[in-house]
């Protein structure tokens, strides 16, 4: 790891995280192999009460904009979303993902926006889709619709369906005497 690489975890911050597979190889251009992707990311995130903003899985690379987990560090986090979909994916590559992953702390609604727009119009940037709705590996479809898809977004839809509150896990919780 470079030693002017620095990572600000249990800063209470969302997290912008780029992932990419092995050498930029595009593992994840199957279309079986990004739904495989999509479950293992949802059953982690509810598994350790992530809240996912964003995402888009791309042929060769992950986008993420992600809070800290409660239970385990980010980095854990992201080894566990990794090493499962690696098992289940590698087949006859000698790895399926590169070891280390890009992690930006993001402050603001206005970079928080920023970056959800960055990763929703990747598709389009790389001339897969014309239009970001038209890329159906990412939470954009659930921005522009509000309907779920495998991975719960962490969006204003969520918040209305929940009357506007914090999600249970993050609620102040009174002891019972």
């Amino acid at each position: 790891m470079p030693s002017c690489l620095k990572r600000f975890q249990q800063a209470q911050s969302l997290h912008f995280i780029t992932f990419s597979c092995f050498h930029r190889l595009p593992l994840l251009e199957p279309p079986d192999a990004k739904a495989l992707f999509e479950t293992v990311l949802e059953d982690a995130r509810r598994r350790h009460h992530a809240l996912i903003f964003a995402y888009v899985l791309m042929p060769e690379h992950v986008h993420l904009l992600i809070n800290e987990p409660p239970r385990i560090l980010l980095a854990q986090f992201i080894k566990a979303v990794k090493q499962i979909t690696a098992r289940k994916l590698k087949g006859t590559h000698p790895k399926f993902w590169q070891e280390r992953y890009y992690d930006s702390n993001i402050h603001g609604e206005e970079a928080r926006s920023e970056v959800i727009r960055y990763i929703h119009r990747n598709p389009v940037k790389r001339g897969l889709v014309e239009k970001p709705e038209d890329w159906p590996w990412s939470s954009f479809r659930h921005y522009a619709t509000g309907i779920e898809g495998t991975v719960a977004i962490e969006s204003w839809w969520a918040a209305m369906r929940r009357g506007y509150e914090l999600p249970e896990h993050l609620r102040h919780r009174e002891d019972s005497k």
